[in-house]
């Protein structure tokens, strides 16, 4: 029977800066917090300083007219808060301020997700959106270890044959749902493979890999089928832009 944890409301009633200082899932509760904040934050301020809002103070600029992207500071966070857990005795409040410090960086850093991958300011472009994706799929990666759900689907007491072929049926299907560009069922299938079986029979996306490569000659109906489910104007992808324009803001046309 799967036992979930249910770390957001123990931690926050508790004393999350007093208790102990050691790695587990409170920590992770703690990262995911800090993370899921300095993402709301950022993503708010950016949003702000794209509308011109007067009162609002903008990015940081230096004399000369350089923009330091908020990726810089989150790598900056990350190696400081990385390299003083590791370093500093496990003692509250001193590593819980760490392990919050790297989820803050981390949250700072996947803002910009797609600057850091195109090498190109495309924040408020359709390119762009993929930070938001990238900060969903962390987001719900970090989540289901918080609550308890082991990756692979394996028991703790499992044993080794059988963990080996969790992790290899596992590790195939998340990949066949990521060359079909199901990014979504290929992350659950990581811990829960029933959700990788599922992505991996269903249709593939008409710009995904496997579209590309199997979606031709004599299967070219399937490329069309792929087109006409995920069209721009269907409620999917209508659905799709309107969550990513509340949690992001609109893309510039």
């Amino acid at each position: 029977m799967l036992q979930l944890h249910l770390p957001f409301a123990e931690f926050l009633l508790s004393k999350p800066f007093t208790g102990p200082a050691q790695p587990g899932r409170d920590a992770g509760a703690l990262l995911l917090i800090a993370f899921l904040f300095t993402f709301a934050f950022i993503r708010t301020s950016a949003r702000l300083n794209h509308m011109q809002v007067s009162w609002w103070p903008g990015s940081i600029k230096t004399s000369s007219g350089l923009h330091l992207h908020h990726l810089v500071w989150g790598i900056s966070a990350m190696i400081i808060f990385s390299f003083l857990a590791v370093v500093v005795p496990p003692a509250a409040p001193w590593w819980q301020i760490c392990v919050a410090g790297i989820g803050v960086g981390a949250g700072l850093t996947l803002d910009e997700f797609a600057l850091w991958v195109r090498l190109q300011d495309v924040y408020w472009s359709a390119e762009g959106r993929s930070s938001i994706d990238a900060v969903l799929m962390a987001a719900l990666f970090m989540g289901l270890i918080v609550v308890g759900i082991s990756p692979f689907g394996i028991e703790d007491k499992a044993s080794s044959g059988l963990a080996m072929i969790a992790i290899v049926q596992a590790i195939i299907l998340s990949f066949s749902c990521f060359f079909k560009g199901r990014i979504f069922y290929g992350m659950v299938a990581i811990f829960i493979p029933l959700f990788g079986l599922i992505g991996a029979l269903r249709l593939a996306r008409p710009d995904s890999p496997w579209a590309r490569r199997f979606y031709v000659g004599k299967r070219l109906h399937k490329h069309e089928r792929a087109i006409h489910r995920y069209r721009v104007d269907g409620l999917g992808a209508r659905f799709h832009n309107a969550f990513f324009n509340a949690i992001g803001g609109r893309a510039d046309p």
